[in-house]
């Protein structure tokens, strides 16, 4: 057993940080029975769609973990999409620190994995990241 495994408790939680695009999520990871709380809110109030619902729980399915913890969530930045993927990242994070034998369960479902792609910037001049003015040969 590791010592954060030793040291895993109410009063000293595990913590996981995901990112996605402009998201950043903090995931507070405790003993419990399975409430899931983001922004102080339940995960059902705080994503409206249910595919951003099931991206942000899918490592807590993978390792039948869904009733053993409950998570505290703090998420800022980005849109709803990239929310969900930074608290899926964060969760699969915490879960590896709290049990090391989840680690390749995880990885197989690539939820270790941080996803890279962010917004290319704007180029001075231009409009846009790739859209250009029109061209005028005369």
């Amino acid at each position: 057993m590791t010592d954060a495994a030793i040291q895993f408790s109410k009063a000293n939680p595990i913590w996981g940080t995901g990112r996605r695009k402009s998201a950043t999520a903090r995931v507070r990871l405790m003993p419990g029975d399975g409430k899931i709380l983001i922004n102080k809110r339940e995960v059902n109030n705080y994503f409206a769609e249910q595919k951003d619902r099931q991206s942000a729980l899918s490592p807590l399915v993978a390792t039948d973990t869904l009733t053993s913890y409950n998570i505290g969530v703090n998420v800022k930045g980005g849109g709803t999409t990239g929310q969900a993927d930074a608290v899926k990242l964060g969760i699969a994070r915490a879960l590896r620190k709290v049990d090391p034998s989840l680690e390749q369960t995880l990885r197989e479902g690539k939820f270790l994995t941080r996803d890279p792609r962010m917004v290319e910037r704007k180029k001075y001049g231009q409009k846009g990241a790739r859209k250009r003015f029109q061209f005028s040969k005369r």
